[in-house]
Formats: C-alpha cells, sequence, structure tokens
C-alpha cells in the first residue's frame, strides 16, 4: 500500500487532479509484465461519471507526458472507489471507523495474511482492527497493510 514510487506519483499528480476539482482518494501501481497498470481513485462530494474520469484522465495524461514517471508502456485507468472503497491512508481509515474492512498484509500475523474485522480506532501511525471471526482487536502499522478495502453491507 506504502512505496516510495507510489507515494512519488501521488504527489506528483494530486495537484492535477484537485485542479480539476476533484479528490485524489490513491493510486495503485500493477506492473503486469510489459504493460504496466497505472489505477487512480478519484472522488467529489457529488459523485463520479465517466465525463469526470475522461476529464481527469486527459489532465494527468498531461503530467504523465511530461514527467515520464513511469518507464516503457502502461495502461492508465481512471476510477471512483466504488461500495468496495479501497484505503491508502491512516487518515482514509479514520474518516471509516466503525466500519467493516478487508485487509491484506504484507507479512502474516497469526499465520494470516488476510484478515476481515471493523475499523476500531487510529492513533498516529497505527490503527485497531477488532476480527469478525474472533472479536480480538489487532493493533496494525500501516506499513503492516498492502491492501485496505470497505467492505459494503450491499
Amino acid at each position: 500500500m506504502s512505496g516510495t514510487h507510489q507515494d512519488k506519483l501521488t504527489q506528483m499528480l494530486r495537484p492535477a487532479v484537485e485542479g480539476v476539482g476533484y479528490e485524489l482518494v490513491g493510486i495503485e501501481h500493477l506492473p503486469m509484465g510489459k504493460n504496466t497498470v497505472l489505477r487512480i481513485y478519484i472522488d467529489s462530494p457529488d459523485g463520479i461519471t465517466v465525463n469526470d474520469c475522461s476529464r481527469v484522465s486527459h489532465q494527468v495524461s498531461g503530467v504523465l507526458d511530461v514527467e515520464e514517471p513511469i518507464k516503457g508502456q502502461f495502461t492508465l485507468e481512471v476510477s471512483s472507489p466504488g461500495i468496495d472503497r479501497p484505503l491508502f491512508s491512516l487518515e482514509q481509515f479514520a474518516q471509516f471507523i466503525g466500519s467493516k474492512v478487508k485487509l491484506r498484509l504484507y507479512h502474516a500475523i497469526d499465520g494470516r495474511r488476510k484478515l476481515t474485522g471493523m475499523i476500531d480506532s487510529v492513533e498516529g501511525e497505527d490503527l485497531t482492527i477488532r476480527e469478525m471471526d474472533t472479536g480480538d482487536c489487532l493493533q496494525l502499522h500501516m506499513d503492516d497493510i498492502d491492501r485496505a478495502n470497505i467492505i459494503s453491507d450491499i
């Protein structure tokens, strides 16, 4: 979830996304052989339409063409966070305290790398997740988390 390259991409692209009136929720940089995927999640108080994605894609493409942070070919995808919203920062975890979340960790805890629980609290660089299966609370550092998504009740 956190990584120097993704952090640099986020810092580079945030002004372009915010400059056209949207929130940059997060970025996924997914190397896939010869063709890399750069997925950008955006949001706004009014939701996101296809036209919004197109507008941000055009703006971000200009920055990527000038800065060239990704070597070789890549596919740019711009998307809304959707109902299974990915979480990229402690601020986003804090915004969704009390929500169910599915986590994939970089390293196993108690023999498991995948956890499902409720966001209990966020303090400093740590967050507490109450596991759905056991009710146990796990304290995790943000750097422990590879991927996190809100679980919708729909």
